[in-house]
C-alpha cells in the first residue's frame, strides 16, 4: 500500500484503473473458486431471494461477469446489467441465451440516465462502492440507485469494511507497517484510487444512507471470517460445510460479529 498523496479521482481515472485491475483479475471465477468465497453467494442469494417477488424486474449495477444477473436472468426474471469494464460486460454478454430476459449494458453507477423514475423493483449494486473514493460519486450511486427503484422497491449495497483490510492485508498479509503510513490515528483507512479498493466504517455508510428517503431493513455480513479462515473453511467436507454455512447464515446478521467481515450488505426499502 502506498504512502501517497490522495487526489480526487474522475469517472474516467476509475474506468482506467478498474479497467487495467480487472483485465487482469478472474472475476468470474471468484465466488466459485472455493468455498470460503462462495459463502458470500449462498449469502447474498438468500437475502435478495428473502424481498424477491415473481414477476419482480431487477437491475444489477455493476454486475461484472453476470454471476447474479445469470441466475436471475435463468430463472425467469426481467434483468437489466450495467457493468462499466468492457471485458468483465464481455464476459457477461456470452453467458445470455435466447431463453434470457436480460438487457446488459456499459455503463457506470453515477448515470443511470438510460433509466427511469420508479422502473425496478430489486436494486442490486453489489460492486460499485468498492470503486468509489469521492463523497459525490458515492452519494451520487446512492441516489441513482434509488431513483430508478420503484416505492417501496429493495436496493442491495454492498461494501467493504475497514477492519477486513487490517485483518487480511495487514496481519494476515504481514503489511501492518505499511497500513500504518495510510490510516488516520484511530486506524481509519483513506479511499485511495491506486490502491483499487474503497473501504467504510459501518457508521460511515449508514450515515450516509440516513441522508436519503429509505428505510434501513437489514445489515448483514454475507462473508463473515471464512475469507481470513479460508485454509479451514476449504478443508471442511461436505457435511461440516453445510454445518458452517448454517451457523454463518444463522448469525450473519449479528451486530456483534460484523466488523471483521470481509463483505457487508446494506438492505433498504424505498419510501
Amino acid at each position: 500500500m502506498e504512502d501517497i498523496t490522495i487526489k480526487s479521482a474522475t469517472i474516467n481515472d476509475i474506468e482506467k484503473i478498474l479497467n487495467e485491475y480487472y483485465n487482469n483479475y478472474n472475476e468470474d471465477e471468484r465466488l466459485i473458486k472455493d468455498k470460503a468465497h462462495h459463502i458470500e453467494y449462498i449469502t447474498t442469494t438468500k437475502y435478495i431471494e428473502k424481498y424477491l417477488k415473481s414477476g419482480n424486474r431487477i437491475l444489477e449495477v455493476g454486475a461484472g461477469t453476470g454471476r447474479y444477473s445469470i441466475n436471475y436472468a435463468k430463472k425467469g426474471y426481467r434483468i437489466d446489467s450495467v457493468e462499466l469494464v468492457k471485458r468483465n460486460l464481455d464476459i457477461l454478454k456470452s453467458k445470455i441465451t435466447k431463453d434470457m430476459n436480460i438487457n446488459a449494458v456499459q455503463g457506470n453507477c453515477v448515470d443511470l440516465n438510460i433509466y427511469d423514475d420508479n422502473t425496478f423493483d430489486i436494486t442490486l449494486i453489489l460492486g460499485p462502492l468498492y470503486h468509489l473514493y469521492e463523497k459525490k460519486d458515492i452519494n451520487q450511486a446512492i441516489s441513482e440507485a434509488i431513483r430508478v427503484t420503484k416505492k417501496c422497491g429493495k436496493i442491495f449495497i454492498a461494501f467493504l469494511p475497514d477492519d477486513a483490510v487490517v485483518m487480511s492485508y495487514g496481519i494476515r498479509g504481514k503489511h501492518i507497517k505499511d497500513l500504518k503510513k495510510v490510516v488516520d490515528k484511530n486506524w481509519k483507512l483513506p479511499k485511495i484510487p491506486k490502491e483499487i479498493f474503497a473501504t467504510y466504517r459501518i457508521e460511515e455508510l449508514q450515515d450516509i444512507i440516513k441522508k436519503f428517503d429509505v428505510k434501513e431493513l437489514e445489515l448483514v455480513s454475507t462473508d463473515g471470517i471464512a475469507p481470513n479462515m479460508a485454509i479451514y473453511v476449504n478443508e471442511l467436507d461436505e457435511e461440516e460445510f453445510e454445518l458452517y454455512v448454517d451457523y454463518h447464515l444463522k448469525n450473519c446478521d449479528r451486530k456483534e460479529l460484523l466488523g471483521f467481515s470481509s463483505h457487508l450488505l446494506q438492505i433498504v426499502e424505498k419510501l
